[in-house]
């Protein structure tokens, strides 16, 4: 494989990076920078989002013939380098790059023209209903009930752990059509509008304490809701097919930019911290090594991921290697969020209830030690997330061990 850039290439990077000077505004800049949990409020995030749409780059990974951008996979990497080096508002939501796939893959012609055009530009937000107290890593065993009732279904249950719930229009949803033996065939897959009578929202909170416009998870009751037959993707009973369709979209996507910038700030935290023993951390002998074992990983993960998606050029599905990323990206943001609590040390002890107070011109109470500490711990306790959602890493390994070494 040729990892050397061309011309037009090293021109398309600097095109990258002459949008993100100027679409990547000042007020984005500053809510990125004191968020808890790497992300911006909704209104942010479509201003950014309606900002790629307008440029034409909002679906690198779509084909052209519903909007995509027919980059080559050189550009695709330049562009998700440069966007998380600038430490921009990520470019995927659920819509983007897990709903729409499906709908691409095994939708009618009615919902893609229905359903893909307003995913594109951000005009419909979505969110994803897998999980359900009780029932996560072993999804097989979800519950939320789906009663035909002529031409629509009836769902009674829940989901939890929603994320961004509070912002959806429409949401995706495994439910249970039916009960059989084998768990996973009576499992549909469901498109429905979150206005529906029936759906209520109940925000649970978390150990970062998330400020205004920052509240992530949620949970989800439904009771009597009804959902046209028609918004079902595909054959009733067959929603488990679809549902790992669209998992190597979530386990699968690049790691390897945002940890090099997420490890670009560890290093800056810590040319700025003293250490023990007189001078820079960033000059201790026992954190320099840590630094650099952290740096072989993230290089190691970079060049695997090239290799990988510049086979999917032709055709290759990601399969159990979308599990390999998942685990290794998801070891290596929790390692880099331990690395930035040392590096800060006793400054990232400080709880900051709402960061972005100041940003909205709200008065604040001053902070003890420096503005980039204050997100260090909830950025830890936030990504001890990363190791079980879309499968906890102990799934994953079980997946790796049955498809790859036949186990």
């Amino acid at each position: 494989m040729d990892l050397a850039f061309s011309k037009e290439d090293l021109a398309f990077r600097d095109e990258v990076r002459a949008f993100i000077a100027e679409a990547f505004d000042d007020d984005m800049r500053a809510r990125m920078d004191q968020s808890k949990n790497a992300h911006i409020d909704k209104a942010g995030q479509v201003r950014w989002l309606k900002r790629l749409h307008d440029k034409g780059w909002i679906a690198p990974d779509w084909p052209e013939e519903y909007g995509g951008t027919g980059w080559s996979h050189s550009r695709k990497y330049i562009f998700e380098m440069e966007m998380a080096l600038a430490g921009a508002p990520s470019t995927s939501n659920m819509g983007l790059t897990m709903c729409a796939p499906v709908v691409m893959a095994f939708g009618t012609p009615e919902q893609k023209a229905q359903h893909l055009p307003k995913i594109l530009s951000t005009d419909v937000w979505w969110c994803q209903g897998y999980s359900e107290p009780g029932s996560g890593s072993d999804l097989a065993s979800l519950s939320l009930k789906a009663e035909l009732d002529g031409d629509h279904y009836v769902l009674n249950g829940s989901k939890i752990w929603t994320t961004y719930a509070q912002w959806a229009d429409w949401m995706f949803c495994l439910v249970r059509t039916s009960n059989e033996a084998i768990r996973q065939v009576g499992i549909s897959f469901l498109l429905l509008d979150m206005k529906t009578p029936g759906i209520s929202i109940v925000p649970l909170p978390t150990l970062d304490g998330p400020a205004q416009g920052e509240q992530e998870i949620n949970q989800v009751f439904f009771e009597n809701v009804r959902v046209p037959v028609s918004n079902r993707i595909g054959e009733e009973g067959q929603g488990w097919t679809y549902a790992k369709y669209l998992l190597q979209f979530e386990r699968g996507n690049p790691y390897a930019p945002g940890l090099t910038h997420q490890l670009e700030k560890v290093k800056r935290i810590a040319s700025l911290q003293a250490s023990d023993g007189g001078g820079k951390l960033v000059h201790d002998p026992a954190f320099r090594r840590k630094l650099a074992e952290m740096q072989i990983k993230v290089d190691t993960l970079n060049a695997t991921e090239l290799r990988v998606f510049g086979a999917r050029v032709t055709g290759e599905t990601l399969g159990a290697v979308s599990s390999m990323f998942k685990l290794e990206g998801s070891q290596a943001q929790q390692a880099i969020t331990e690395l930035a609590l040392e590096a800060a040390g006793v400054y990232a002890a400080p709880f900051v209830r709402d960061t972005w107070a100041e940003i909205r011109g709200e008065r604040n109470e001053p902070r003890a030690g420096p503005d980039y500490a204050a997100t260090l711990a909830p950025h830890y306790f936030n990504y001890r997330k990363t190791s079980i959602y879309a499968g906890s890493n102990e799934i994953q390994h079980n997946i790796m061990a049955k498809m790859v070494l036949g186990l």
